[in-house]
């Protein structure tokens, strides 16, 4: 089958659909006014009164960065002093839930730093504008707000919207959804006062043992993730937020998680350009925002010695910047990452990232050590203060696209009901109905038609209560018996269980992992595999997979199961989309993004469009 980019073209018809269903949310609060008249007092020295002329936005942020006439960003580039411009190149994380001493350290490294920016991690939304607003108040220079948050800003926040992972977003075959989603992710960016997305994830995930990609990419096939990177970018980058693919060259396929230790790829540039580099290259060629460098150890592309390829100048300027030709961002992976500090200082390791080619250095763990580091340095000529004048400008060229020239404070009210609008939980309804795999149907045991004859219980496997799932079956068919056990069951539990469902006709089963997102490893204890294994070998088990696709090759046999379903994550949609499956309420779509084992490949897939038809 042909397969073709994501084109905008095609998204007029979807967003014609969805246009009725937008409201337009006006924000009247503008901030407290001791915030206004501070920040305003800091602008006074480097905003003249009388400017020469007005900013004519660029359409693309790459156009932005190539523009050198912007009297903004001389004007503040001209307050800034070398150390300070340093400062521009640093981003600094922040958690809205760590309490007053921490947002005071946060506080002290931007008034007596000047660093360029934050990332933001766990926390609230509430918290996070509050303090949002303090540090801009605080701030020389407007700082641009970053969150690392593939599946949008509930990732990190309460309160707040979560979209699927990319695994789940690679199921599906409309890669118009993942643009609106993008979109509608950048709304939720912006009215939190954020500019940067570090997503998508453009690593080709072709190791099963992943242990740090896996479920976070679209999946095994460059061209799927190539389509499904630059519609999510595209979506999120027309809303007014930069876009930062991630891990440049490709993290795709290693076993060792770079946050612990140095990953080595064995891989070739042959390789790489044929696989690797597809979706970082033609996201380039499509106007991608940012780039994020990752910590791996390629000897073929850089045979120095236990040299991270975010310090990597062969891999940076050689390889991104020049071969590819590259004209966006480039900012490296958290420099407090073992990947790269296992074999460099802190400082040390933020001089030689710049020297590499990076321009933006994220997540320090000590930001004056980088400062001192960089200025030894220059002093030393590795590295020139007219190049790192160059970079400071070009981060602030990319603040006056994202808007920091016209900062305003976050508003605060009705904060909570603008980050949970109705569309965003549509959009997240339509991916879930697009993207439920169905695997098996043997015997067309799909669609299910209950009736007074047939009894069906259904049990959750992994669960404490009934779930969503068991919730959404009893709303589509009269009667059913509802059963839950954890994953850590005995045997003496498990068997209990079965001796109740082997009476029934019909037991649609759920299985769960540990936690809210997918997990390699389920953790199922001896018996709750065993129960699996007996379901699937019953003649009369319809199996719902709520956790990342690979953990199917935890349950023998269960390629033996009448019917089979992949609903990838436990979130309510999820599980509601998967009942409306199974009883024939909408169509099965969806189609696996990687391959599982020999039973279950790239592709796979049954498309199953019956509609439910009442009576026997």
């Amino acid at each position: 089958m042909l397969r073709t980019l994501y084109k905008a073209k095609y998204l007029k018809v979807y967003r014609l659909w969805l246009l009725p269903l937008l409201a337009v949310a006006l924000y009247s609060c503008e901030g407290s006014d001791a915030q206004r008249q501070s920040y305003s007092e800091q602008q006074r020295q480097f905003f003249p009164v009388e400017r020469t002329s007005e900013y004519d936005r660029p359409s693309s942020l790459i156009a932005a960065l190539e523009d050198s006439s912007s009297y903004w960003v001389d004007s503040v580039f001209n307050t800034l002093t070398p150390d300070e411009r340093i400062a521009q190149l640093i981003i600094i994380e922040a958690f809205s839930n760590k309490g007053p001493k921490y947002e005071a350290d946060v506080m002290r490294l931007i008034k007596e730093y000047k660093v360029g920016g934050i990332i933001f991690f766990q926390g609230g939304p509430v918290r996070q504008a509050k303090l949002t607003n303090q540090y801009q108040a605080a701030s020389k220079v407007p700082l641009w707000i970053s969150m690392d948050a593939e599946t949008g800003v509930g990732m990190r926040l309460d309160s707040a919207v979560e979209y699927p992972s990319q695994q789940m977003l690679g199921a599906l075959t409309d890669n118009e959804l993942i643009y609106r989603m993008g979109e509608e992710v950048a709304q939720e960016f912006k009215r939190l006062g954020m500019h940067i997305n570090f997503a998508p994830v453009a690593d080709v995930n072709n190791n099963p043992k992943n242990p740090i990609i896996s479920y976070r990419s679209f999946g095994e096939d460059k061209y799927d993730v190539a389509a499904k990177s630059i519609a999510y970018m595209q979506g999120m980058q027309d809303g007014g937020i930069m876009a930062v693919a991630k891990h440049f060259p490709g993290h795709g396929d290693t076993d060792v998680d770079s946050h612990y230790d140095l990953p080595v790829i064995p891989f070739g540039r042959d390789r790489l350009d044929s696989l690797e580099l597809y979706p970082f290259r033609e996201m380039i060629r499509h106007g991608l925002g940012g780039m994020m460098v990752a910590h791996m150890n390629i000897p073929k592309l850089d045979p120095t010695k236990n040299v991270p390829s975010t310090l990597s100048e062969p891999i940076v300027t050689g390889l991104l910047k020049q071969q590819l030709n590259y004209k966006g961002l480039i900012f490296t992976d958290a420099m407090v990452m073992k990947g790269v500090t296992k074999y460099f200082e802190p400082g040390e390791a933020e001089a030689r990232a710049l020297m590499a080619g990076n321009d933006v250095l994220e997540r320090l763990n000590s930001v004056p050590k980088a400062i001192r580091a960089v200025k030894a340095a220059i002093e030393s000529g590795d590295l020139t203060q007219e190049e790192i004048d160059r970079r400071c400008k070009r981060i602030l060229a990319a603040k006056q696209w994202l808007g920091l020239d016209k900062y305003k404070p976050v508003p605060l009210e009705n904060l909570y009901e603008d980050l949970n609008p109705p569309i965003a939980d549509l959009i997240n309804k339509n991916i879930a109905e697009h993207a439920i795999t169905l695997l098996n149907n043997r015997k067309k045991m799909l669609p299910i038609r209950p009736s007074s004859r047939m009894s069906i219980a259904t049990v959750s496997i992994g669960a404490s209560r009934v779930t969503a799932f068991q919730r959404q079956v009893g709303q589509l068919t009269e009667k059913t018996d509802d059963f839950y056990i954890s994953r850590k069951a005995d045997g003496k539990e498990t068997k209990k269980l079965w001796k109740k469902l082997k009476k029934y006709d019909v037991v649609l089963v759920a299985l769960y992992g540990p936690y809210n997102r997918p997990s390699n490893d389920l953790g199922y204890s001896e018996g709750a595999t065993k129960l699996v294994h007996q379901l699937s070998k019953s003649n009369k088990a319809v199996i719902t997979l709520f956790n990342n696709a690979y953990t199917l090759n935890q349950f023998p046999d269960i390629e033996d199961s009448r019917a089979l379903l992949v609903g990838y994550q436990a979130y309510f949609h999820a599980q509601a989309a998967a009942a409306a499956v199974i009883f024939g309420k909408v169509p099965a779509r969806g189609k696996l993004a990687v391959t599982v084992n020999k039973h279950y490949a790239f592709g796979d897939g049954i498309y199953l469009n019956q509609p439910f038809i009442a009576g026997p």
